[in-house]
């Protein structure tokens, strides 16, 4: 069968604030010729070195409402006080072409496309501990102490759901996590 008369794969790697899933979904990017990536939409302000179209689309919550209305995404939440979410006509598209498509969300968004579809494989990110998640997230230097404190809360209640996703991987040491990703995803292709 060609490979556009196939279905393309949705992986969705999800995980804490500061595990490091941004950092291992960037290092698959380009390492897979089917593997597209599929980029937020979010209202949060970008960090320092982030580009408007390849880290996110940073939209008003004007606009990221209208898509709401519009049913335009195929999972979205509000997260830290901000909205994130995934576009619909992109994923279908994709799919139908026969794309491999990596999503890296949040737990919450995980959960709505495990709905619409079940087949995806779902990749959990678990820091090593939480003691080395705090110290991740105090290095990073982006946020305010009560904006850590906060998402060390929602890392405890995300970390109760990793029972929901397929796969599970502990990001202790970046260069097994990013080796034990590579060859999770290559087993689906």
């Amino acid at each position: 069968m060609a490979r556009s008369e196939k279905k393309g794969h949705l992986f969705v790697v999800s995980a804490p604030s500061g595990t490091g899933k941004t950092t291992l979904c960037r290092l698959l990017q380009g390492a897979f010729d089917t593997l597209g990536y599929s980029v937020s939409h979010t209202t949060r302000k970008p960090r320092q070195g982030e580009v408007h179209g390849k880290d996110y689309f940073f939209v008003s919550h004007e606009a990221f409402e209208a898509m709401i209305r519009d049913h335009g995404l195929l999972e979205w939440a509000k997260v830290h006080g901000n909205y994130y979410g995934t576009s619909l006509s992109f994923i279908r598209e994709s799919l139908d072409k026969g794309m491999d498509i990596l999503l890296d969300i949040d737990v919450q968004g995980a959960e709505q496309i495990v709905k619409h579809y079940p087949d995806a494989v779902t990749i959990f990110i678990m820091p090593p501990s939480m003691e080395a998640l705090e110290q991740r997230l105090n290095a990073r230097a982006t946020d305010s102490k009560d904006v850590i404190e906060t998402r060390i809360r929602n890392a405890r209640d995300e970390i109760r759901k990793k029972d929901l996703y397929r796969h599970v991987i502990v990001n202790d040491k970046l260069d097994a996590a990013t080796n034990e990703l590579f060859e999770l995803i290559r087993s689906y292709l």
